[in-house]
């Protein structure tokens, strides 16, 4: 397909302006990530570049969240622009209305995001994890790891000096099943074994049921419950597999799979897909949002009054999407239905508004 002169300006006209949104926001996000760096490290003597370098790999996750907005300002923008110079007139008496306008904005848009989520989101993602990593070289809790993999629950924890290898082949809610703790000293010598059938985590003072313990010796007891003093509970582990955004895609998928053999809920594992899937569709949706907004209230001719009412618009699609999210996190509604859901009621709005479109 010939792409003609007048797509191509308006293209060109409407990717510059997405450019230098993106780089405002990509500025403006790093600025405040690095004052939040800063703060982290208040009370650590480190060098200055560490607060910048972790504010650089944090900065492109944060982008990705703010793109659907950053779409919604561009088309805002573009349409001031072109405004500006009587264009649309002249548009308009080439054949060329809002509705073609509009449809080559929404062809470009839905292109753009779906690069941005096969390419940028994986770029963003591998930052993150290296920014994860990182950080956790500065934490409390950097001597202890969880994991999930294909062979279940595995747990590493440093207590006095004693270092406890946790690992348990099911995992639902505060229960964890066929558990094998290896404790050994902090060379790793004189281990013992506790295999328990099952073991309440629900407070850091695990219940251990139908137990046996193995010392060094190889001497073994039985017994039908024990204590066990873990730096861990069911909440703890589960906010440590929350950082879905350090994952790309097919990373993704594999922890869900991992998830389904050891019993664990994988439902926000599929929360965060489905909002990513939807996310090309998303910068649609706001794209033809705030096209349809500059072209109702053409009242709204200054930049500062499109931010102002960017940032309301923003405000009311990012809350209407949060709790949708919600309902889908707790499974009060499917999870597909709680992502899909509020991108269904912004289509039906921008469909009633786009039949009239040219008439406005």
């Amino acid at each position: 397909m010939i792409i003609k002169k007048y797509q191509k300006y308006l293209i060109g006209t409407y990717f510059y302006n997405f450019i230098i949104i993106s780089l405002v926001f990509l500025a403006l996000s790093f600025i405040l990530n690095f004052f939040e760096e800063l703060k982290f490290f208040d009370d650590y003597e480190v060098d200055a570049y560490y607060p910048i370098l972790l504010a650089l790999l944090n900065t492109p996750t944060i982008l990705f969240e703010l793109f659907p907005f950053i779409f919604l300002i561009t088309v805002k923008f573009f349409y001031i622009y072109i405004n500006e110079r009587n264009e649309f007139e002249i548009l308009k008496n080439n054949g060329i209305n809002y509705f073609k306008i509009l449809s080559i904005l929404s062809i470009f848009s839905i292109s753009i995001g779906i690069i941005i989520l096969i390419f940028y989101y994986t770029f963003s993602a591998s930052l993150k994890s290296q920014y994860y990593n990182l950080k956790s070289n500065f934490s409390d809790q950097n001597e202890y790891l969880a994991v999930v993999n294909e062979s279940g629950l595995w747990i590493k924890e440093g207590i006095d000096n004693t270092i406890n290898i946790v690992h348990a082949k099911k995992f639902k809610g505060n229960i964890i099943e066929n558990v094998t703790i290896t404790q050994t000293n902090s060379k790793f010598k004189m281990p013992n074994t506790i295999i328990a059938e099952t073991a309440n985590i629900s407070k850091k003072q695990w219940e251990l049921t139908n137990v046996k313990i193995i010392n060094h010796k190889g001497e073994y007891s039985k017994s039908s419950s024990i204590k066990y003093e873990s730096t861990f509970d069911g909440e703890i582990i589960a906010n440590l597999f929350s950082n879905l955004n350090s994952l790309n895609i097919y990373e993704l998928y594999e922890l869900s799979e991992n998830y389904s053999k050891i019993g664990y809920s994988t439902t926000n594992v599929m929360v965060h897909l489905n909002k990513l899937y939807s996310m090309p569709i998303f910068f649609l949706l706001m794209t033809i949002l705030g096209f349809l907004i500059m072209v109702k209230f053409k009242f709204i001719k200054t930049k500062f009054f499109t931010i102002v009412i960017g940032v309301i618009v923003s405000v009311i699609v990012y809350y209407l999407n949060y709790f949708s999210s919600i309902f889908g996190a707790n499974e009060t509604l499917p999870v597909g239905l709680s992502i899909w859901l509020p991108h269904l009621i912004l289509l039906l709005f921008c469909s009633s508004v786009m039949v009239r479109l040219n008439e406005l």
